[in-house]
């Protein structure tokens, strides 16, 4: 591979660079919307049930988390497509970025699947799975109370954590495009 006439910028020039920032920029795309959702849940929609009775609350999780286990196909899309999106970018970015740029990418991905989607499958969809195998309307008032406060507190946590690591990866992701595009130019 030749480098780029403006190498030492990051980019190095391997005759497949429109496939790499068409990869870089669907996974920011994509991660920016996964970081948007899980915002969203940590600033809107976790703390807008919590004002509803423990039963109510954890009756609009259910429904919400309900439409996502039926495989929402624009969730879907969004979702896995930013793990696929991703995983495309860091393995071109091993062969066509080098310097601060190849770096940028791997972080986002080993930050994005760590941070974001490690907890997703071993804490939040778990603590979701045990929600919806629950009959709520046969629970008593103390086991209502009891679920939501073993549910609520820890799901809100790891979903902080994951909302950190999202916003992140697209801070990174976004500076990673700038310095694509200024190596390009």
């Amino acid at each position: 591979q030749q480098p780029h006439p403006n190498s030492g910028c990051g980019y190095i020039d391997g005759g497949r660079s429109d496939l790499l920032q068409a990869a870089i920029l669907s996974s920011t795309l994509l991660c920016s919307l996964v970081a948007g959702f899980v915002l969203a849940f940590a600033a809107v929609v976790m703390p807008g049930i919590g004002n509803l009775n423990d039963h109510d609350a954890l009756q609009a999780f259910k429904a919400m988390d309900r439409i996502i286990q039926d495989n929402q196909p624009v969730f879907m899309i969004v979702w896995v497509g930013s793990v696929v999106a991703l995983a495309i970018s860091a393995v071109l970015s091993i062969w066509q970025l080098d310097g601060a740029l190849r770096f940028q990418v791997l972080l986002a991905a080993a930050i994005y699947l760590l941070g974001v989607q490690l907890p997703t499958i071993t804490i939040n969809v778990p603590l979701n799975n045990h929600l919806q195998a629950q009959d709520l309307d046969r629970l008593n008032e103390h086991e209502i109370a009891e679920l939501w406060t073993n549910f609520g507190p820890r799901w809100r946590r790891w979903n902080t954590v994951r909302t950190v690591f999202a916003t992140l990866t697209s801070a990174l992701l976004i500076l990673t495009v700038l310095g694509v595009q200024s190596a390009l130019s």
